[in-house]
């Protein structure tokens, strides 16, 4: 198989001798947009392109409220922040993310409790979830408390990974259920929508993110999205170092951070969200060709979770073995073709080997099967033909 998939994704990314994982694609205004934004000499963290990339944001997302941050670490971070975590707090998430994840938890002094995830949607198990919290955690005094440590649960950060929506509507319920602050990392999601509605909407605060792998990018870029007003204007404050608006004094009354996203780096995604329905359309026709592809052979290729429609960011396949996995990393890469497996388990990393971990037996089966596919959006392949 493994020869034939080189051949295969060759076929698909014609044009190119190295074949990234995930590249940025521009074909639109980029330039044009780029060019008036340094013409206007506002190329910091005011100017017109922020305003309006929130506007647009919110518009296709169908949230309230948008605030562009300077990459979704830093948003992650705020939301953390919004959600009141503190030091000594814990913040229940899943083994499976990329580690900003766990790094915004740490930057608040909190601490992370690992559950597991899914097979069906590499997101976290509301099963998982419900199974913790009934055998670990009690209600004290409106918090929930865990009674292993004493520590108060503050948040929990549900991952949609790879852009494939998690079982949402059930972690919101169980959350609200135990006075948990749910904050959606749907930063790999842009388009991903769970029972028509889009992903980063159905917890109090969404987190997205337009790094350079992104299906559309700001250079970096973040942006927190909610229906909260009180959140969405605190949230601003405290991303633009929480100075109060004055005509000329500098007068900050909360530590504040330096997250705001530049007027440049929103010139850039205001121009790729143009071309972000052409993006997606072009990521679902690859999905199928992938699918059709892998038919043919003994591995599954990861689709769609139940009553979710994903962007497909990252096309993934589930292999029979670690053996597998690795045979397949070390053909594809060797040809200069980009694959990765799942991110190394949070648990596994020096800086959070000793934090709480919870039955996580699924985590481990995927990080040992799943390779993610070259899956960058191409205007110039043949994939019309492929269908």
């Amino acid at each position: 198989m493994f020869d034939e998939l080189v051949k295969f994704i060759r076929e698909i990314y014609v044009d190119e001798e190295f074949i990234p994982l995930h590249a940025p694609r521009f074909i639109g205004n980029e330039k044009k947009y780029l060019n008036r934004c340094i013409d206007s000499t506002f190329v910091s963290s005011v100017g017109e392109f922020v305003d309006d990339f929130e506007d647009r944001l919110s518009v296709y997302t169908g949230s309230k409220y948008a605030v562009a941050t300077t990459n979704g670490t830093s948003a992650l971070h705020i939301a953390l922040l919004l959600a009141n975590v503190k030091s000594d707090d814990e913040v229940i998430t899943q083994p499976v993310t990329f580690v900003a994840t766990c790094n915004a938890i740490n930057y608040c002094g909190a601490r992370p409790i690992f559950i597991d995830v899914g097979r069906e949607t590499m997101g976290m198990s509301p099963k998982s979830l419900t199974k913790f919290l009934d055998l670990n955690t009690s209600i004290k005094n409106g918090f929930c408390v865990n009674n292993k440590t004493g520590k108060i649960i503050k948040a929990c950060i549900p991952v949609h990974t790879f852009g494939h929506p998690c079982e949402i509507d059930e972690i919101r319920t169980i959350c609200d259920k135990n006075n948990i602050f749910l904050i959606e990392d749907a930063a790999e999601s842009l388009g991903s929508l769970f029972k028509n509605k889009h992903t980063g909407r159905f917890g109090k605060i969404g987190v997205l993110s337009f790094n350079g792998n992104k299906i559309i990018t700001a250079g970096g870029g973040g942006c927190i999205i909610t229906d909260d007003e009180k959140l969405a204007i605190k949230a601003k404050h405290l991303t633009t170092t929480a100075k109060l608006d004055h005509n000329w004094d500098y007068y900050h009354d909360d530590v504040g951070y330096n997250y705001r996203l530049p007027n440049l780096n929103a010139a850039l995604i205001c121009a790729q969200m143009e071309n972000l329905e052409e993006f997606l359309l072009f990521k679902r026709k690859l999905s199928k060709v992938y699918k059709l592809f892998f038919n043919n052979y003994d591995c599954q290729f990861f689709e769609e979770p139940k009553n979710s429609k994903s962007n497909y960011w990252l096309n993934s396949i589930i292999l029979k073995n670690k053996t597998e996995r690795d045979l397949l990393l070390e053909k594809t890469n060797k040809c200069g073709i980009m694959t990765r497996p799942i991110w190394t388990l949070m648990n596994r990393l020096p800086s959070y080997r000793d934090c709480e971990v919870f039955e996580i037996n699924n985590a481990e089966w995927l990080f040992e099967r799943v390779v993610s596919l070259p899956s960058s959006v191409n205007m110039n392949s043949n994939l019309h033909f492929k269908e």
